[in-house]
């Protein structure tokens, strides 16, 4: 059903949708689809502090920032800001423990959650409509029927968020003068056993830089183990590389994807960051399902070591786990993915053009 043929157009929504980081970049597209059916609407974010980070600044998007570490003080916070609040419609877009206790604080005419495939944790007893079965296994098109649950149903595949010219020139004076086409590595995801192993990032370097003279830059948090992980990339690579690790905040992260052709990485929030501009995205997965987590706009280019994991360590297939099946523990699951496996989707992906 399109917006037109809605009785009334929503004017209120509370979105629910607190972390990870991947996952509220994959938020936006539903935002924007709501945006371009209701120009009036007024939207009111409950995120992860660190999450809001990304998104806060969206036109027409007011962020309610929570703590997850604050404990009873941050959730007496969010009933603070949201009392005397009344909604058209809660979208409950995160099914957990936590998000169900914050989704007794927000009122609101619809309560609108997962379909049974994707909900868990007991959502079904905290909302009183639910999303219909959604044919694909990708978080944003479970997202995107949300939106259309609101009678916005023509998609926006938008995950652009506003980057400020101060952002944009601090990524300029990271990477210089160089003029070469640039492969990005941003090696770690914050879920460590879906980490490849430093001596192949390096190996899918010296590829790329040796076969197609593409520049090597390593990017991702400030974290001891995302230091060390660029520091072990860099020992093990026989060309050099440019080591950004630790110097951007997110809003730079994207503006230095901007300048990228090609971006490899693990299933993490960069992945899905990355949507927001033309870089093409080799996501690696064997930990995690592509077709549930892969970089949507480049999913011809993901690495995909599922099947395989499942395999070894399920004894089963990828359709005969249950949805959001993630095979992460087992530190090795990643050394399934080999070095020419990656390398061919760079080759691809400087093909295509």
């Amino acid at each position: 059903m399109t917006a037109r043929g809605q009785a009334a157009a929503p004017r209120r929504v509370c979105i629910l949708r607190l972390s990870a980081l991947g996952d509220c970049a994959n938020v936006v597209p539903a935002i924007r689809t709501l945006q371009a059916a209701y120009p009036d609407v007024e939207i009111t974010w409950i995120i992860n502090k660190a999450e809001a980070g990304l998104v806060a600044d969206i036109a027409g998007v007011e962020c309610l920032a929570y703590d997850k570490r604050g404990g009873r003080a941050a959730i007496a916070d969010l009933k603070r800001q949201l009392a005397g609040r009344r909604f058209d419609a809660l979208l409950n877009m995160h099914a957990s423990w936590r998000a169900n206790r914050i989704s007794l604080l927000v009122k609101a005419d619809r309560r609108i959650g997962f379909d049974a495939r994707r909900a868990r944790d007991g959502q079904r007893l905290f909302v009183r409509e639910r999303i219909p079965a959604v044919e694909s296994r990708h978080v944003v098109d479970g997202f995107l029927a949300f939106a259309a649950m609101l009678g916005a149903s023509e998609p926006v595949m938008d995950w652009r968020v506003p980057i400020a010219e101060a952002d944009r020139a601090r990524a300029g004076e990271l990477l210089g003068d160089d003029a070469r086409e640039i492969l990005f590595i941003s090696p770690c995801s914050s879920h460590t056993r879906r980490n490849w192993l430093a001596d192949r990032y390096a190996a899918v370097a010296d590829h790329a830089a040796q076969e197609h003279g593409l520049r090597v830059v390593l990017v991702g948090g400030p974290s001891d183990l995302e230091r060390q992980m660029g520091a072990d990339i860099e020992t093990a690579m026989t060309t050099p590389a440019t080591n950004l690790i630790g110097q951007t905040n997110l809003k730079q992260l994207i503006a230095l994807f901007e300048r990228g052709r090609v971006l490899v990485t693990p299933d993490s929030g960069p992945a899905h960051m990355a949507n927001a501009t033309d870089i093409t995205t080799i996501s690696l997965h064997a930990a995690t399902d592509p077709r549930r987590s892969g970089a949507y706009r480049s999913r011809q280019f993901c690495v995909d070591y599922f099947a395989e994991a499942a395999a070894r360590y399920r004894n089963a297939t990828p359709d005969t786990l249950k949805w959001g099946t993630r095979i992460e523990d087992d530190a090795g699951v990643m050394s399934l993915i080999p070095v020419e496996a990656v390398t061919g989707r760079v080759d691809q992906a400087l093909a295509a053009g």
